[in-house]
């Protein structure tokens, strides 16, 4: 099968051209580097790497045309600066409208989108969070551009997958709280976190759902990827103190969220449990222990997010 991936050098994209190229797939990736990383893939028959952004529609269109991709697995984001709306507009709205243009146009099959569970708000109105809860995504630019662009390939009347995702970690993961605590941690600087809970799934988790929707199981529309279960940031944070084998003088710090900041995430996976024949199997000691480990041989100089530092409250 030819699959293109958008912001294939990223996180979650680089696992999934991974799992592509090892069963002999044809891989083509288009990503700027914004956040992606140049040592998540690896040259190899079956993988071309196109560097550029989605929001350049020639080089889209050139790149579609030339590789007449079967399906399109649309991970590229802006998310690493919160107040760089117009980066967000470019990449997550304009981006995703020339993603969509070009499948159309070349035939797609099916295109595979990754939304944030920020589309339902800030303060969710249930918990679990089902597919049924209301669109709310004003609370942040991220969840804003990233909706727009989940509604526009709703609009294209293209086949589609829509994975509203819990906190993805792993390998490769530079977002979010386990990369922070690790490079703090291990630069010998302090940390807190934050009195907050989230729904965490691995990504090797995540990867199976995807191969299966590539593959053609599922429905059109939107599904959670999500473990079910919520844990605090305390507990990521135990988690990773026990990985690196460390004890600390006195108790980590527990601190106040900010306003854009949610206090718990719990997505509920039923349609997707259902659908794909799926469930989580990694448990977050065992996966928080396994990113620790490729932080460790590949190293992090910078960490990214999409909300807003504390100390600007």
């Amino acid at each position: 099968m030819k699959v293109l991936i958008t912001g294939g050098a990223g996180f979650i994209g680089s696992h999934i051209a991974d799992r592509l190229l090892s069963g002999g797939n044809l891989v083509l990736v288009i990503d700027n580097y914004a956040t992606g990383r140049r040592d998540n893939l690896t040259a190899q028959d079956g993988l071309t790497v196109v560097e550029g952004s989605i929001a350049d529609r020639p080089l889209v269109d050139r790149v579609f045309a030339e590789f007449q991709p079967e399906v399109v697995v649309h991970a590229a984001a802006s998310y690493k600066d919160p107040d760089n709306w117009e980066e967000d507009a470019f990449t997550n709205i304009t981006g995703t409208v020339n993603v969509v243009k070009a499948a159309k146009q070349q035939g797609v099959q099916r295109i595979i989108y990754f939304q944030t569970a920020l589309c339902y708000g800030l303060k969710p109105l249930e918990q679990p969070i089902t597919l049924s809860h209301p669109i709310q995504s004003e609370g942040s630019s991220y969840a804003i551009s990233k909706t727009a662009g989940e509604q526009y390939i709703q609009l294209s009347g293209l086949e589609y997958f829509s994975f509203r995702l819990a906190n993805a970690y792993g390998p490769r993961n530079l977002s979010g709280p386990l990369p922070t605590f690790y490079h703090r941690l291990t630069n010998e600087k302090p940390c807190f976190v934050m009195d907050t809970r989230r729904d965490f799934i691995y990504i090797d988790d995540l990867v199976s759902v995807v191969m299966k929707a590539i593959d053609g199981m599922g429905g059109r529309g939107a599904y959670h990827i999500s473990s079910g279960s919520d844990f605090s940031i305390k507990e990521l944070f135990d988690a990773t103190i026990k990985a690196l084998n460390i004890t600390l003088d006195q108790e980590v710090e527990v601190r106040p969220r900010n306003e854009d900041d949610a206090f718990t995430i719990l997505l509920d996976p039923s349609r997707t449990n259902r659908d794909f024949d799926w469930k989580v199997t990694t448990p977050l000691e065992n996966g928080v222990k396994k990113a620790i480990e490729w932080y460790k041989q590949y190293g992090i100089s910078q960490t990214f997010t999409h909300l807003k530092p504390v100390e600007s409250k």
